[in-house]
């Protein structure tokens, strides 16, 4: 290996492990505000991806029709759970912002789909549409369950897989696509040549860790969250409402999913299933970093990313498989840790 080799394969990996990164974040995310394995998490990219492909064909893509049978589904119990407990003042505001806009933007996607309006334009309007269900599919799908234990909400999180997945063949078709570059060119910095797309990546994710962080710790929807994530039961007692925390974290998610399929469909080609496997590279990453670190989380992933372009390199064949075999001897030592931990705790006591 030569150092222009070495410097494609780093620059490949700092690039997909940017990706990784920010999917770890949201699963670390919602598990910790949820206790929710995010498996769908993957779905909300190939989303993304799939339908700015589908606007920049000039078609109308089926995630709108999905958005508006969501919508329509969450505002109806969510009415009805407010007729029963009296609550009716309420309506006019839930049923505005959790039935009129969702449908506002299906009907504006719609309108704009055979327009061609810029590549930016739809970017953003593809990130709106598989944002707003984040909330609604955690509404529909956990909402009633969220003192369930992790095994059952981890179930639903199979079943949601699943469904979001047969869903996206229909919408989509089996048939991978992408886009044209949002930035052309490489930028050269002595004998290494970086294209400009992999700086856009790296840039954007860079940028959203920032905006989180800031998030976290200066917002009071921010720390609200962090509360949650500490101690359900302490938040609940000082007035934070854990259903409000669990669809904002799968917001975020959300967004943060149809982001990094927006990111990645310029330069690889994104199937209806994809977002699977990205994911679950996330989730390695996660792992990684024990499912509650967001630093530790984002330098696991990035080391995912690294390992899996050297990989290509020396054993391409078995790139995934050394990739999702890291994570055997950090489980391996996280179970010896916490039975020692265990058994300390049965001697003191």
């Amino acid at each position: 290996m030569d150092f222009s080799i070495f410097t494609i394969l780093l620059q490949d990996g700092i690039t997909n492990g940017a990706i990784y990164a920010l999917m770890a974040l949201a699963l670390v995310l919602v598990f910790a505000v949820t206790r929710i394995i995010l498996l769908p998490q993957g779905e909300f990219v190939s989303f993304g991806a799939l339908t700015l492909v589908a606007l920049q064909s000039g078609s109308i893509p089926g995630t709108v029709w999905l958005l508006a049978a969501l919508a329509m589904l969450s505002s109806a119990l969510d009415v009805s759970a407010a007729v029963r407990q009296g609550r009716t003042r309420l309506l006019p505001q839930m049923l505005l912002i959790k039935l009129v806009l969702p449908l506002l933007l299906v009907a504006l996607v719609c309108w704009a789909a055979p327009r061609q309006w810029p590549l930016l334009v739809q970017a953003l309007l593809s990130i709106a549409v598989v944002t707003a269900m984040g909330p609604m599919i955690y509404r529909l799908a956990y909402q009633r369950l969220a003192n369930a234990k992790v095994l059952i909400l981890l179930i639903i999180s199979v079943g949601v897989h699943f469904v979001m997945t047969g869903l996206g063949l229909v919408f989509f078709g089996p048939e991978g696509a992408r886009v044209n570059p949002y930035v052309e060119g490489n930028f050269s910095f002595g004998s290494v040549q970086i294209s400009a797309q992999d700086l856009v990546v790296i840039a954007v994710s860079v940028l959203l860790m920032l905006v989180l962080a800031v998030f976290f710790s200066r917002t009071l929807y921010g720390k609200a969250l962090q509360a949650t994530a500490k101690n359900r039961v302490g938040a609940r007692l000082m007035g934070i409402s854990t259903t409000m925390a669990g669809k904002l974290s799968m917001f975020f998610a959300a967004f943060i999913g149809a982001l990094c399929g927006i990111l990645i469909v310029p330069t690889t080609a994104i199937y209806y299933d994809s977002g699977f496997l990205i994911g679950l590279k996330g989730f390695v990453g996660a792992i990684l970093g024990g499912l509650m670190s967001y630093p530790l989380a984002a330098v696991g992933a990035l080391l995912v990313g690294l390992l899996e372009s050297f990989s290509s390199f020396w054993a391409s064949a078995y790139k995934e498989v050394i990739v999702f075999t890291i994570i055997i001897p950090i489980l391996l030592w996280r179970s010896l840790h916490s039975a020692d931990a265990g058994a300390h705790q049965g001697g003191d006591e």
